[in-house]
C-alpha cells in the first residue's frame, strides 16, 4: 500500500507546508477583493442628457478663410489639420458679393469646392452671410466699411437661395455680423431695431429656402460703447448689451433659433467674472441674462469668436486692442474656457476660436495676426496642440444620454437633419439612402438607440466591433438590423442594440435601408464591479482551515 507523499514529510515540513498554503489561499482572496475594489477603476460618471437644443455637439469649432485661398493644396491642408486636430466646425463667410455680382446671377463655383472639401472632412459649416454687392447698397460709405443693402428684401432673396442651394448640406446660417459697429453698419447711426427687420426678412426667407435650417442671430462686438458726440443719443458703436436689449424689444426673439456671442479674453483669465463695465469671456453670461429677461432661455449660446491674443513682445501696448497673453496661457485658456462652458453652462454650444490660419494677408506686425492655431507656412501653434489633446475624449461616448449630434455618432453622407417639436431636443438625422452610413464609438456594457419610428420606416443595418448582433433578426444574407417600421408613430421609441457586453470600448456601424429617423442613444449607467465573493469565501476557508490544521499539529 503506497503512503501519501504528505504522510512521508517530517513534522517540520508538514508544518511549513501548511502555513504556506494557508498564506497562498488568504492572499490570493485579498488580492481578488482589492483587484475587484481598491484598484479597479470606477466606472465612468453616467452623462445626463444636455437640456436644450444645439448644445450636445463638438464644442471645437474656429474662424476660416478659405474664400481669401488662391491655391487648393494649401485650402486642403489647411482642413486636413483642422480635422487631425478635432475642430468640428469651420465658421466661414460667404461673401454675398462674389456669389451674386448682378442681380439674380449667381456664382456658386468656389464656395460649392469649399463646402465640399469642409464635407469630405467632417467638419461642419456655419455660414456667415454678408458683404452686400455694389448694386444692393447705394448707400455705401466712403470709410469702405460694410453694411446692410437698401432693400432688405434683396438680402432675404440671397438667403433664400443660399439655403435652397446648400439644404442637407449646410443647416447653420448666421445673418450679418456685428451690426453694433458702426463698419459693419455703412458707418451710419446704429439701430438695432433696422437690424431686427433685416434679422426677420432672412429668417422667413431661409425657412422658405430650407424648413430645417437654423438660423443664428448677428454675434455682437463686445464694446462699451462710442456715441457720435457728446450726450448723443446715436452711437457709432453700441454698447452689445444695449443693442441686444433693444433688439429684443423690437421683436427679435421670434426670428433666430440660436443666439451668436463674440467672447475675447483681452487679457484676462477664463474665470474673470463678469461686469458691465469689463469685457471679457464671461461677458457672454450678461447676454444670457437679457435672454431669460425676456424669456428666451429654450435658446442655446453659440460664441462664434473666441480667444486670446499672443502678440510677440515687441509689438508695442498702443497697438494691442485685444491684450497680450503668453502663447502657453493661450493654450491654456483656450481650452478651459470652453471646458468652462461646457461643465457650467448648460446653454453653451458651438465655440469657435478665431482663427485657424490666415491666408498671409495679415503681416506680422498686426496684432491680430496672432490669435492664429496654425501659421501661414502650416506651423502649429501650442493652442492648437492643446486643443488637439482636449478634443480626444469627446471622440468616445461612456455612459449617459445622448443626442444625434454627439460628436461619438459620425454621420456620413446621406443623413439630413430635421426639425421637429416631438424631436429629442426638438431635432432628429433622418436618412433615406442606403449609402447612408453612420458609426458610434462608446465605451459601456450596453446600448440602446433613439428613434422616431413610423410605418413606412425602414431598417437599420447594424454591426458591432466588426461583428453582426445577436439577439437581433437577421436578413437572408445573415446581416443583423433594427426594424423601425412601427404601425403606430412613435416618437422617441427607446430600441434596446446590445447587452452585456465586454466592459471597454466598442464601435457601432450603421447603414440605413429605407427611410430612418435616428434621435439620439443611451449607454446604460455602469456600476461598481461586484468582487467573486465564492472564490474569496472558498479560498478564505482554505486558507484558514490549513493555518488550523497547522497549529493543531504544532500543539502535538
Amino acid at each position: 500500500m503506497s503512503v501519501p507523499l504528505f504522510s512521508r514529510l517530517s513534522p517540520r515540513k508538514r508544518l511549513v507546508l501548511l502555513m504556506f498554503l494557508g498564506i497562498l489561499c488568504l492572499g490570493a482572496a485579498a488580492g481578488l477583493y482589492l483587484v475587484n475594489t481598491t484598484f479597479s477603476a470606477p466606472p465612468p460618471a453616467f452623462h445626463a442628457a444636455r437640456p436644450l437644443p444645439n448644445t450636445d455637439m463638438n464644442p471645437y469649432g474656429a474662424n476660416f478663410f478659405l474664400e481669401r485661398e488662391v491655391e487648393a493644396w494649401k485650402r486642403e491642408q489647411t482642413v486636413q489639420m483642422a480635422r487631425e486636430a478635432g475642430i468640428g466646425w469651420a465658421r466661414q463667410e460667404f461673401i454675398w458679393a462674389e456669389i451674386e455680382p448682378d442681380p439674380g446671377i449667381y456664382n456658386w463655383t468656389k464656395y460649392d469646392a469649399i463646402v465640399d472639401l469642409l464635407r469630405r472632412n467632417n467638419i461642419q459649416v456655419i455660414a456667415r452671410l454678408d458683404r452686400p454687392p455694389a448694386w444692393a447698397r447705394t448707400r455705401a460709405s466712403a470709410t469702405g466699411s460694410s453694411g446692410p443693402p437698401d432693400d432688405f428684401e434683396t438680402y432675404g432673396k440671397f438667403v433664400q437661395e443660399f439655403a435652397r442651394r446648400y439644404r442637407g448640406k449646410i443647416d447653420y446660417l448666421q445673418i450679418w455680423n456685428e451690426p453694433n459697429l458702426g463698419r459693419e453698419w455703412n458707418d451710419a447711426p446704429i439701430d438695432p431695431a433696422a437690424y431686427t427687420r433685416l434679422l426677420k426678412t432672412a429668417y422667413e426667407n431661409a425657412k422658405l429656402g430650407n424648413p430645417n435650417v437654423q438660423i443664428l442671430s448677428a454675434p455682437l462686438a463686445i464694446t462699451l460703447g462710442e456715441s457720435f458726440a457728446e450726450n448723443s443719443q446715436q452711437y457709432r458703436n453700441m454698447n452689445d448689451l444695449q443693442f441686444l436689449e433693444e433688439m429684443y424689444a423690437a421683436g427679435a426673439k421670434e426670428y433666430f433659433d440660436i443666439l451668436s456671442a463674440n467672447a475675447f479674453g483681452l487679457g484676462s483669465d477664463p474665470d474673470d467674472p463678469p461686469n458691465p463695465g469689463k469685457l471679457n469671456f464671461q461677458r457672454v453670461l450678461l447676454q444670457r441674462a437679457i435672454m431669460e429677461k425676456f424669456d428666451d432661455a429654450r435658446k442655446a449660446v453659440w460664441i462664434l469668436e473666441y480667444g486670446w491674443n499672443a502678440a510677440p513682445d515687441w509689438i508695442p501696448d498702443s497697438r494691442l486692442l485685444w491684450g497680450r497673453v503668453t502663447e502657453q496661457q493661450q493654450a491654456e485658456y483656450t481650452v478651459r474656457g470652453i471646458e468652462l462652458a461646457r461643465e457650467k453652462w448648460d446653454w453653451a454650444g458651438v465655440v469657435s476660436i478665431w482663427f485657424f490660419r490666415q491666408v498671409g494677408d495679415i503681416p506680422p506686425n498686426n496684432p491680430e495676426a496672432y490669435f492664429r492655431m496654425v501659421d501661414v507656412d502650416f506651423t502649429p501653434r501650442p493652442v492648437y496642440y492643446s486643443v488637439s489633446s482636449a478634443t480626444r475624449p469627446l471622440r468616445l461616448a461612456g455612459p449617459g444620454e445622448y443626442q444625434e449630434t454627439n460628436p461619438a455618432l459620425v454621420l456620413n453622407d446621406g443623413w439630413t437633419v430635421e426639425l421637429d417639436a416631438n424631436a429629442s431636443a426638438g431635432q432628429y438625422a433622418h436618412a433615406n439612402d442606403s449609402d447612408a452610413t453612420a458609426a458610434l464609438r462608446f465605451y459601456g456594457d450596453a446600448l440602446d438607440l433613439v428613434f422616431h419610428q413610423h410605418p413606412n420606416a425602414g431598417r437599420l443595418f447594424v454591426t458591432l466591433d466588426g461583428r453582426q448582433i445577436s439577439g437581433l433578426p437577421r436578413d437572408e444574407a445573415g446581416h443583423s438590423f433594427v426594424e423601425q417600421a412601427n404601425i403606430k408613430e412613435q416618437w422617441q421609441a427607446v430600441v434596446p442594440l446590445a447587452r452585456n457586453l465586454d466592459r471597454g470600448e466598442h464601435v457601432l456601424e450603421l447603414r440605413a435601408e429605407g427611410d430612418i429617423n435616428l434621435d439620439g442613444f443611451k449607454i446604460a449607467p455602469m456600476t461598481v464591479p461586484q468582487p467573486p465573493w465564492i472564490v474569496i469565501g472558498i479560498l478564505t476557508v482554505l486558507g484558514l482551515g490549513a493555518f488550523v490544521l497547522a497549529f493543531q499539529w504544532r500543539a502535538k
